[in-house]
C-alpha cells in the first residue's frame, strides 16, 4: 500500500473509532436514571408529625395534636378527628412540590398575597422542629397558588390541589360519626321503632337471631344492613341547621337504636320534623344534628322486617337428604338415590330449588287447615335437619317449621309449583343401547 493511502486509512479508522466512542457515551448517559430536580418546599415524613396548625386569615385556627398515634382536635374546640381526613391532610403535607420558582429573594410579598397569607400551616415534628408553609393568592390563570416557606426568600407557585388539600375547617376534620361502636365486637342491638322493641343477639353459630319480643329466626342480611346504617350514621354538616335542637324536641319520634360492644352501650334517637327532615341525638356525641334520610328510613322498621321469611335455612349448601310426601332421596357422591334406584339429578335439583325459595309473604297470628305437604331436608353433613309442614285452608296456605310456633303464610303459586316439582322427580333414564359394531 502506498504511504498516502495508508495515511488516509489511519485517519478514517480514527474517525470511525471516535464516532463509536461518542455513540457509546451518549447511550450510557441516556441509560442513567434522570435526577429528580423538583423543588420540594416541604418534605416531612408522616410518622414524624405530632402537631398541625392551620391558620385562616380572618377565621378559625385549627390545631390537631397526635398522641399515641391518634389525632385529636384541640382548637377551636376539643373534638375527635376523622381518621381518613387526618390521613389525607398528613399525606398532603408530607411532600409539597413547587411548580415554578417566581423569585429567589422576594422583598415585596404583597404582590403574591403572602404578606397576609390566606393559609399559614405550621407542622411540628417529633424532634420539636417546625415547618411553616404560607399560601397566598391564586395565580392570574387560577391554575395555581403562590407559596413560600416562612423565613425563606423564595416565592413559588404550587398546584391548586395543594391549597385545596390544606384548606380545612373544623367541620372538615372532625369525626362526624354519631355512634363509635366496634362492629366486630357487637354483642347486642336493640331497635324501638314500629311496634314492640326488637332485640338482636348472636346465637351459637355466630348468627344474628331475634331475642325480643320473643325468640325468632332473624334475616341476617337485614340485621347487617341495619348495623351498617348505624355505623355510617353521620352528622350532615353541609347545611347546618341552627334550629336542629328545637326541631328535634318538637319532632315525631321515629326510632331509638341501642348498640352494645365490649366498651359499653351507645344510643341513637331519631326524630322527624314537619318537613320530613331527620334529626338525631346520640349518647356518644354532644348536640343534635341533621342526618341523611336513608339512615332514618333504615331505622323506621318493624319486627317483621327483620324476621327470616325463608322456610329452610340450608341456603346454597347442598342437602344430603330430602324427604317429601313419603319419598326419600339421598345423595351419594354426585348421584341422587331413592333406595337402590338412581334418580334424575335435574328433577331432584328442581325440587331442592323450590324448597330453598319457599318464603313467607306475611306472618299471621294463626293458620289452620288440612295438611297437604310436608318436607324434611338434612344438610350440613347431617348436623341440620329441618322439617316443614304445609296446611291449606280454603285458598290459603300456611306453613310451620317443626319445633317453632311461628306461622308462615305462603303464596299459593309457590306451593303449587313445589307440589308439581315433587311429582316430577323421576328415575334416571337408562343409557341408549349400544349400536352393534359393523364387521369389516
Amino acid at each position: 500500500m502506498k504511504p498516502k493511502g495508508l495515511l488516509i486509512a489511519v485517519v478514517l479508522l480514527a474517525v470511525l473509532g471516535g464516532a463509536v466512542w461518542w455513540s457509546n457515551k451518549k447511550q450510557a448517559a441516556a441509560a442513567k436514571t434522570p435526577t429528580d430536580t423538583t423543588t420540594k418546599i416541604v418534605a416531612i415524613p408522616e410518622d414524624q408529625m405530632v402537631e398541625i396548625q392551620i391558620k385562616h386569615t380572618g377565621g378559625d385556627t385549627v390545631t390537631l395534636h397526635r398522641d399515641n398515634g391518634k389525632w385529636q382536635m384541640t382548637t377551636p374546640q376539643a373534638l375527635p378527628v376523622d381518621s381518613d381526613a387526618a390521613s389525607s391532610l398528613t399525606s398532603s403535607l408530607s411532600s409539597v412540590a413547587a411548580d415554578k420558582t417566581i423569585e429567589d429573594n422576594a422583598t415585596d410579598l404583597s404582590a403574591y398575597g403572602l404578606n397576609t397569607p390566606q393559609l399559614d400551616v405550621v407542622v411540628t415534628r417529633k424532634d420539636g422542629k417546625k415547618d411553616e408553609l404560607l399560601l397566598g393568592d391564586d395565580t392570574p390563570t387560577n391554575s395555581g397558588t403562590y407559596a413560600k416557606r416562612a423565613g425563606d426568600g423564595h416565592v413559588y407557585t404550587v398546584a391548586s390541589f395543594v391549597k385545596t388539600g390544606l384548606d380545612k375547617k373544623p367541620d372538615d376534620l372532625r369525626d362526624k360519626r354519631l355512634l363509635t361502636f366496634d362492629q366486630d365486637k357487637l354483642t347486642r342491638v336493640e331497635l324501638a321503632a314500629k311496634g314492640p322493641a326488637v332485640e338482636f343477639g348472636k346465637n351459637g353459630s355466630n348468627e344474628w337471631s331475634i331475642l325480643k319480643p320473643r325468640p325468632l329466626r332473624a334475616d341476617g342480611t337485614q340485621v347487617d344492613s341495619l348495623i351498617g346504617k348505624l355505623k355510617d350514621a353521620k352528622m350532615d354538616l353541609t347545611t347546618p341547621d341552627p334550629d336542629a335542637a328545637k326541631k328535634f324536641a318538637g319532632g315525631t319520634r321515629i326510632a331509638t337504636a341501642t348498640v352494645s360492644d365490649s366498651s359499653g352501650t351507645q344510643t341513637l334517637e331519631v326524630r322527624q320534623d314537619k318537613d320530613h327532615t331527620y334529626f338525631a341525638k346520640s349518647s356518644a356525641v354532644e348536640g343534635v344534628y341533621k342526618i341523611a334520610s336513608d339512615v332514618g328510613d333504615a331505622l323506621n322498621k318493624s319486627l317483621d322486617d327483620f324476621r327470616n321469611k325463608k322456610l329452610f335455612d340450608f341456603g346454597f349448601s347442598d342437602p344430603g337428604k330430602v324427604e317429601v310426601k313419603g319419598a326419600s332421596y339421598t345423595k351419594t357422591s354426585d348421584k341422587w338415590m331413592s333406595g337402590s334406584k338412581t334418580m334424575d339429578n335435574s328433577s331432584v335439583q328442581n325440587l331442592i330449588d323450590k324448597l330453598r325459595d319457599l318464603a313467607a309473604t306475611k306472618f299471621p297470628e294463626k293458620g289452620g287447615g288440612q295438611p297437604v305437604f310436608d318436607a324434611t331436608v338434612t344438610s350440613n353433613s347431617g348436623k341440620r335437619v329441618e322439617k316443614v309442614t304445609i296446611d291449606k285452608s280454603l285458598d290459603q296456605y300456611f306453613a310451620q317449621r317443626d319445633g317453632e310456633p311461628s306461622i308462615y303464610e305462603l303464596d299459593s303459586k309457590a306451593v303449587e309449583d313445589l307440589q308439581r316439582a315433587a311429582s316430577d322427580v323421576k328415575e334416571q333414564a337408562p343409557p341408549p343401547p349400544t349400536a352393534p359394531s359393523k364387521k369389516k
